[in-house]
């Protein structure tokens, strides 16, 4: 009879790590479930050469990508009337990557022994809160196709705007991180060059090359201090940002900046709008709909406040009663929609045709903001140029209109 390696924690929360014997491995979960365990890994241990090696931090994750088109493969499959435990065994096989193809065979395997889905999906972190509660609500109303369908195309809309997102920033990243090193290439390698001839003439100086060379002489000195400063500080940044009260202080300051702060904002209410959307639209209650968005919105600001406007439902109060408390926030376009949709009883349309706007107003900040950036760089990037060049050959001008008179 085979034996089967496992990890497991029982009811009192300890891990387990042992073997058992088994006709194949679905006896085998089924057998370590009657006893109580929670399984982690079940596996048939390997021999010699054929054992498996993994090394950790080389194994990828599956991404949102691949969770949105495993959604949209199960959708399509679930509607086609196939079974759901033969769906995911085909979405199993065909499963590029290897993390999630073994996600995707535990799942199978508590589906066949007969857990809900949304109980298998639970114990694994690629699937969201969100993305759980939605399935459950589908498995209760039996529209898991039609729920999935719509957490597809959610998925889908969020890879869609963050993809915009990246490539408006890529842009102009790579231009900055060209300007800040053909700067630092001329104050650091061309001007003390241009310095040492001027100094050996010994002419007077304008203002312009002293102070450029100054600063050359500050950045050869100290640059190992600035590469500290760089590879010191974003860590810092980052503890920092762990805190909850840096969380705070950083992300109003995100909703506060110019430009970025209006597209920080408006990219929170399209999140917010489809995320509490996509919920009331599949039967989940108001409150813990308010509670799943609150985690998935993304900045501490949004999410106290869709704190205070969860309690606020918890005691009777309208949803677009705590909104307007926050124009800075939520503008008052939003709270009136969000007014018409509570009492009309199409809440989640109006969230849908808000998600719709904001996304329109992401996608045309982006286009402004990329359009506006690239002239802005270049232009820099030459007024840095022309005033070193200014600065190292003024002083030559002089020197030899000076001895063209003599």
């Amino acid at each position: 009879m085979p034996v089967y390696q496992y990890k497991a924690r029982d009811r009192q929360g300890r891990v387990l790590s042992a073997t058992i014997e088994a006709e194949n491995i679905r006896e085998a979960a089924r057998i370590l479930r009657e006893k109580g365990y929670f399984i982690a890994e079940l596996k048939e241990p390997g021999r010699g050469l054929q054992a498996e090696v993994k090394i950790p931090g080389l194994e990828r994750g599956p991404s949102l990508k691949d969770v949105a088109i495993f959604s949209r493969q199960l959708a399509t499959m679930l509607s086609a009337g196939l079974p759901i435990v033969q769906a995911l065994a085909i979405l199993e096989r065909q499963a590029e990557n290897k993390k999630f193809k073994g996600i995707l065979k535990e799942i199978r395997t508590d589906v066949e022994g007969g857990e809900p889905f949304s109980d298998a999906l639970k114990k694994h972190s690629a699937f969201t809160r969100l993305y759980i509660n939605l399935v459950r609500a589908g498995e209760t109303s039996g529209t898991l196709d039609l729920v999935l369908e719509r957490l597809a195309t959610f998925l889908e809309k969020e890879l869609e705007l963050r993809g915009k997102i990246r490539s408006a920033m890529t842009y102009p990243a790579i231009v900055l991180v060209f300007a800040i090193g053909v700067t630092y290439f001329l104050l650091a390698g061309i001007v003390p060059q241009f310095a040492q001839i001027l100094t050996d003439l010994g002419s007077e100086l304008p203002v312009l090359t002293r102070f450029l060379i100054a600063v050359s002489d500050l950045l050869r000195a100290y640059t190992w201090v600035f590469v500290l400063l760089v590879a010191v500080g974003y860590p810092l940044y980052r503890m920092y940002y762990r805190t909850e009260r840096g969380r705070r202080v950083v992300d109003r300051i995100k909703l506060r900046m110019p430009v970025f702060g209006s597209l920080n904002k408006r990219s929170a209410l399209a999140r917010f709008a489809r995320t509490f959307g996509l919920l009331i639209s599949s039967g989940v209650n108001v409150v813990e709909a308010m509670e799943i968005t609150r985690g998935t919105a993304g900045n501490a600001v949004v999410e106290d406040i869709l704190e205070e406007t969860k309690e606020a439902i918890q005691v009777g109060e309208p949803i677009h009663a705590t909104f307007l408390q926050y124009p800075a926030v939520f503008p008052p376009m939003v709270a009136s929609m969000v007014a018409i949709g509570e009492e009309t009883g199409a809440l989640d349309s109006m969230l849908q045709k808000i998600g719709d706007f904001y996304e329109r107003e992401v996608e045309e900040a982006i286009a402004s903001l990329t359009a506006a950036i690239e002239p802005v760089m270049i232009i820099f990037l030459g007024v840095i140029v022309a005033l070193i060049v200014a600065g190292m050959f003024l002083p030559l001008f002089q020197i030899i209109n000076t001895l063209s008179l003599q």
